[in-house]
């Protein structure tokens, strides 16, 4: 927890630390239409890093990825602070972390604390039938405790079903396509993209309402390919010798059950917690670093650490050591993110310069000469950035992109708000980058010996069996 928190506060007190320059930073903001795209090079960096350091140089990159991602937070930090002074970089590290990255990973780790605490029990057998289950259930699931929470709670038990097959990388493959992503597309709940809607206005059902024929569409396409490949794996494997089960069926073994249901009610406070932020107005911030952080939002974040602590205090150590419970996936994903979040400050800002900015040829993708919106344009547009950037600042770009009036979003442009939310939440999934669960399930995959592919071969896997079901779903509701 102590070396999460730190990294949380790293990129705010590097800056901070270089001069006396705060109050200059009031007030003033990042001007995307003045950037170069040289200005994006860290964020490629950091993010070729994360695709190629581990197939070239794996043990160098297990050991210290979090230096490279020092490296390329610096890459960014030391000449903007020498171009645009202390203040300005001090209000946009600010804003990035107080208002973005520290909730962000303070919700993924109290999900991960919390749902490490729920442990069920029973040796299942990775059949096709149990696997497409396991994947259908942790679909409908992933919109109610959020995909982090979602896949938290199944990757272990999925894990230990398959873990006498040899082939077995399609499941972990297939669940974060379903479970980590496109499963969390029915609420605010279930994606941090949806959620941010929400604080903008967008009625909590409507998601539900207007996302759900496309998400029917594409798990169900999903759902009947993985049982049929998996049928396929299942019985290549019968003229094999069969691997030695590390949880072999004894006569004492414990029945299928669930333990661990003390943390339920915490996954509850979460969701009550993410609730009383939106809902809850005193009207009171408090100024950090130039920037207003709203009362409600410090309570939802001490809410959930509090939720988390307990978790850690009322959970039996025996439950979290038989799921293989380690700080290694949630301790890669914040270091990494850090890095993330700090680089793509000025991706982001030349993205909200909309035509004036260099990405001008981009963003003109998503109007025609008449000035409308072009649904396909705002659907494959947000969802391919929200693959390599993260989708939450993606997806309020084009929300204000498209005119940010929620209510008229919902109404006249409720195609457009369509688009933009199935793109930021289905298309996180064509990479490991593309939504933090997709990293916490690669780690943990990779720490119970799954031979996950890498991040272009993920993309290989990804491209085959997703980007067909998206040009479906544009040719069927967005053209």
């Amino acid at each position: 927890m102590l070396r999460i928190a730190t990294v949380s506060a790293l990129a705010v007190f590097l800056v901070a630390g270089i001069g006396p320059a705060t109050a200059a930073a009031e007030g003033v903001s990042l001007d995307g239409a003045g950037l170069s795209l040289l200005w994006g090079l860290p964020f490629a960096g950091m993010l070729l890093s994360i695709a190629l350091m581990p197939l070239l140089a794996g043990h160098f990159w297990h050991h210290h990825y979090g230096k490279v991602a020092l490296f390329w937070a610096l890459a960014l930090l030391v000449p903007f602070v020498a171009i645009y002074g202390a203040g300005l970089a001090v209000h946009e590290v600010a804003h990035a972390a107080l208002l973005e990255y520290i909730p962000f990973i303070i919700l993924l780790f109290t999900l991960f604390t919390i749902s490490g605490g729920i442990l069920l029990t029973g040796n299942l057998h990775g059949s096709p039938g149990v696997n497409t289950a396991i994947l259908a259930i942790g679909t409908v699931l992933a919109s109610l405790i959020g995909t982090t929470g979602a896949s938290m709670v199944l990757i272990r038990p999925l894990l230990r079903a398959n873990d006498d097959r040899r082939y077995n990388v399609h499941t972990v493959v297939f669940f974060i396509f379903l479970v980590s992503n496109i499963g969390g597309s029915l609420t605010p709940l279930g994606d941090p993209p949806l959620f941010l809607g929400f604080l903008k206005g967008v009625s909590f059902f409507w998601t539900t309402e207007h996302l759900f024929h496309d998400t029917v569409v594409v798990a169900g396409i999903l759902l009947v390919v993985f049982y049929l490949l998996d049928r396929h794996f299942y019985a290549k494997e019968d003229g094999l010798t069969h691997l030695n089960d590390p949880t072999p069926d004894t006569p004492d073994a414990i029945p299928i059950g669930l333990q661990g249901i003390r943390n339920l009610p915490l996954l509850a406070g979460v969701i009550g917690a993410i609730l009383l932020s939106a809902l809850w107005k005193p009207g009171i911030s408090f100024d950090i670093l130039g920037t207003e952080v709203p009362l409600p939002s410090i309570a939802r974040d001490v809410i959930m650490l509090g939720l988390a602590g307990i978790s850690l205090a009322i959970t039996p150590a025996f439950i979290r050591e038989r799921n293989g419970f380690d700080w290694e996936p949630i301790r890669e994903v914040a270091k990494l993110f850090a890095a993330i979040f700090l680089t793509i400050i000025p991706v982001i800002a030349i993205l909200k310069a909309g035509s004036a900015g260099a990405l001008a040829s981009l963003v003109d993708l998503v109007t025609d000469a008449d000035g409308e919106p072009i649904n396909a344009g705002y659907f494959w547009l947000t969802g391919l950035l929200s693959a390599f950037l993260d989708n939450a600042p993606t997806y309020l770009v084009f929300f204000n992109l498209a005119g940010g009036d929620a209510v008229d979003l919902m109404d006249v442009h409720a195609v457009t708000l369509e688009a933009i939310s199935a793109g930021a939440v289905f298309m996180g999934a064509l990479t490991y980058i593309g939504n933090a669960p997709n990293f916490m399930v690669l780690a943990i995959a990779k720490s119970r010996g799954v031979k996950m592919p890498s991040f272009f071969g993920y993309m290989a896997w990804s491209g085959v069996f997703l980007l067909p079901c998206f040009a479906l779903i544009t040719w069927l509701y967005f053209l």
